[in-house]
């Protein structure tokens, strides 16, 4: 006969409640672990995501301080520039800057070459920076003391710049609006810029000879240009706007 059939009624209900009580017992230790487990978790991922909102906050609040000292230094630039020879807006400007010791010869002949590559297009309403870099750049030689008289600019011009110097038909049809910067090239033809453009560039970016505009020469590429012109003694600035 069996252990178990041999037992009394009483002992044997004593025995179940036994093997009942080590049972639960066991259930609950487990379920006091998980519990304890999942509360970790859900403290850690708490932690993590406090950690990540202070941290996107601090970031927003450099982003904003950066953007307010910007907005004041532009409004400092703008209270005190100078545009000696060309108003090209705010960054064309030259703030005045007392004793110099270090002063260029006016006597020589600055040949200045300009490379623009860039343009940009998600902004094809306001003046291109490239431009206005030009016209900064000559404001700055004749801020220093140079003659305007001794300043020969080529305007070298070749990959998406090439948009900048279309004329208003070309312009609308490609950004529905007329060339914002027809004014700011007028001018520095005045001063006796000579515009030269790119052959393989305006294969590749569709711009042919009767879009741009009509003083400018052609060349077969811009490279032997920058090339010829330093030769000649020209300075070149590849302007990256």
């Amino acid at each position: 006969m069996s252990l178990i059939s041999n037992l009394k009624p009483t002992n044997l209900t004593l025995m179940k409640k036994a093997i009942f009580t080590l049972f639960a017992g066991i259930f609950t230790t487990v379920g006091f672990a998980q519990s304890n487990d999942f509360d970790d978790t859900l403290t850690k991922i708490t932690q993590e995501k406090d950690s990540t909102l202070a941290a996107m906050f601090r970031a927003d609040s450099i982003k904003v301080d950066n953007q307010f000292k910007r907005k004041l230094m532009i409004a400092e630039f703008k209270d005190v520039a100078t545009y000696p020879v060309i108003d090209a807006g705010t960054f064309s400007g030259v703030v005045p800057v007392e004793d110099i010791t270090e002063i260029p010869d006016p006597n020589l002949e600055y040949k200045l070459m300009f490379e623009l590559v860039n343009f940009d297009s998600d902004t094809p309403s306001k003046l291109d920076a490239s431009i206005v870099e030009v016209a900064r750049i000559i404001n700055l030689h004749v801020a220093s003391g140079i003659p305007l008289e001794n300043i020969s600019p080529v305007i070298v011009v070749h990959a998406g710049s090439l948009n900048a110097f279309t004329t208003n038909e070309f312009y609308n049809g490609k950004f529905k609006m007329d060339n914002p910067n027809m004014k700011l090239i007028g001018e520095l033809e005045k001063l006796g810029a000579k515009f030269i453009s790119c052959a393989q560039a305006m294969f590749f970016f569709e711009v042919d000879k009767e879009a741009l505009l009509p003083m400018f020469k052609v060349s077969l590429t811009a490279q032997t240009i920058l090339s010829s012109y330093q030769m000649k003694g020209y300075v070149k600035y590849r302007i990256n706007r």
